[in-house]
C-alpha cells in the first residue's frame, strides 16, 4: 500500500509508485487531501477521486495501472482499513509531520493513518519517508514512537555517493531505498561497492 500525505515531495511519491509497477506490484493507493493541493502545487496537475485513472496516468506518465487500486482519502470503510485486509505493507512517501504525528498516536483520521495504524498493529512493513527540516522536538518524538512500534523511519535524505548529476537521480536514490526496505528489487542507484568513486562514470 502506498499512502501520500501532504508534504513537499511529491516527485518522491511519483518515483517509488513508477518503480513498483515497474516491478510487477499491485498497489493500493491513498492519497491524502492535503497531498492532492500539494501535487497541483507542485506538477500543476489535478487528483481527483472521481477522475483518479486518468489522473494518476498523466502525473506518472504511463497507463499501465491496471495493478493500482484507488481509496479515497475519506473512506474509513475501505479495504485498507481493516487488519483482515491483505497487503505486504505500507509506504507513506513523502510523510507529512502531521501525518506522522497521526500515525504515531493512532489519530486515524483518514484512509491513511488509519491503514498505517492497521499495517503497524499487524506487525507487516510500514515505511514513512517524512520531508521536513529542520524538525523540532514534538515531531523526533513521534518519529521516535514510530520506530519504537516497528515502522522504518526513512528521511528523505539523498546520497551522493552513487555519482548523481541530476535532479531525478537523487530522487530516485531515495526511491531505491524505499524498496530496498520493503524487499523489492530495482536498478534505481548504484549500490556501494566499497570503492572511492565506485559510482562514477570513468573519465
Amino acid at each position: 500500500m502506498v499512502g501520500i500525505s501532504g508534504a513537499s515531495g511529491t516527485p518522491y511519491a511519483k518515483a517509488v509508485l513508477t518503480a513498483l509497477i515497474d516491478a510487477g506490484e499491485t498497489i493500493d493507493l491513498v492519497v491524502s487531501r492535503a497531498a492532492r493541493l500539494t501535487i497541483l502545487d507542485e506538477t500543476g496537475l489535478p487528483f481527483r477521486d472521481a477522475r483518479w485513472r486518468g489522473d494518476l496516468a498523466a502525473w506518472l506518465g504511463r497507463d499501465d495501472l491496471d495493478g493500482v487500486r484507488h481509496w479515497s482519502a475519506g473512506d474509513l470503510a475501505a479495504g485498507p482499513s481493516s487488519g483482515s485486509y491483505r497487503v505486504r505493507g505500507m509506504v507513506v512517501v513523502p510523510a507529512s509531520t502531521a501525518a506522522c504525528a497521526g500515525i504515531a498516536i493512532g489519530l486515524s483520521k483518514d484512509l491513511l493513518q488509519r491503514a498505517a495504524d492497521v499495517n503497524l498493529k499487524e506487525r507487516r512493513p510500514v515505511v514513512v519517508v517524512p520531508r521536513e527540516t529542520p524538525v523540532s522536538r514534538s515531531h523526533l518524538v513521534h518519529l521516535l514512537s514510530l520506530h519504537d512500534a516497528g515502522a522504518i523511519v526513512l528521511p528523505a535524505s539523498p546520497g551522493f555517493y552513487a555519482g548523481a548529476s541530476e535532479l531525478q537521480q537523487l530522487v530516485d536514490f531515495v526511491a531505491g531505498r524505499v524498496l530496498d526496505a520493503i524487499d523489492v528489487p530495482h536498478t534505481l542507484y548504484q549500490r556501494w561497492r566499497g570503492e572511492l568513486g565506485s559510482g562514477r562514470e570513468a573519465e
